[in-house]
């Protein structure tokens, strides 16, 4: 079996394929400060509750592919792979990994290692052109041409960190759960502010898609828009552009970006 890692800012994102198919997958927080030790005995602890995984750390599991937008969290992985995986292939994201993508950027090393993964499973799935768009500590828009590159994008700040910033900045509002209100027009604080949140980013991830779409393609209809990440579900039913919801979009992508830097060489 393969066990992919999809690192992020705020949550780290498993996922265990046996095949094509994903069998099983974790969700958990990140956190800079754990050590090697630290994630393996946390990875030995979800993967022993798997029944086709034996009981000792690396027992079923055939291959690794990490990627990761936090380099101390990487450094680590990196660790664990060389102490605990040892006789496992692993492929970590990073310069010099063969994508299949070109990456159509003044600086390609500046991009994110999940955005590039992203754009490897959105041509493998759906073809170009394409944008991807991504719910996560920040949401990203990502663009792919027709001939399967990665053509540039969009970052903008995400649902958590604008909910946050409004109850650390707003005298009279606080934190409030990520939801769907009852009416756009909220007839309280809370109501108010979710509704502000939703609909706001629904009609941003529609504006800035529209806008995209127009320099990607001659035909905008043409381009497939594909969400992802934890948040994606709050955005989905308001948000007009979208065609298709992968939540595993970036596990898929490091199983092919693993596949063509191990299994075929």
């Amino acid at each position: 079996m393969l066990l992919t890692i999809d690192v992020g800012n705020t949550h780290t994102v498993l996922g265990l394929f046996d095949g094509e198919d994903i069998v099983e997958h974790w969700r958990i927080s990140t956190d800079a400060r754990r050590t090697a030790d630290e994630l393996a005995v946390l990875l030995q602890g979800l993967m022993g509750m798997h029944p086709l995984l034996g009981d000792e750390l690396g027992d079923g599991i055939d291959g690794i592919a990490i990627c990761s937008t936090v380099p101390s969290v990487l450094h680590e992985l990196r660790e664990v792979t060389r102490r605990y995986y040892g006789d496992v292939p692993a492929v970590l994201v990073e310069p010099g990994i063969k994508t299949g993508v070109p990456i159509l950027m003044d600086n390609p090393k500046e991009v994110g290692a999940d955005r590039i993964i992203n754009a490897v499973a959105a041509v493998e799935l759906y073809g170009g052109p394409a944008i991807v768009v991504d719910f996560g500590t920040a949401t990203t828009f990502d663009a792919v041409s027709a001939r399967g590159e990665y053509a540039g994008g969009v970052i903008a700040p995400g649902i958590e960190i604008s909910v946050e910033a409004l109850g650390v900045r707003g005298a009279q509002l606080r934190k409030i759960e990520i939801a769907r209100p009852r009416t756009v027009i909220g007839k309280n604080t809370v109501e108010a502010m979710q509704s502000g949140i939703i609909y706001g980013f629904a009609g941003q991830v529609d504006g800035v898609v529209h806008r995209m779409a127009r320099e990607l393609a001659e035909d905008p209809d043409d381009v497939t828009v594909i969400a992802t990440g934890g948040l994606a579900p709050m955005v989905l039913g308001e948000a007009s552009v979208i065609d298709e919801h992968e939540p595993w979009l970036t596990l898929i992508g490091l199983r092919l970006v693993y596949e063509r830097n191990v299994s075929r060489t």
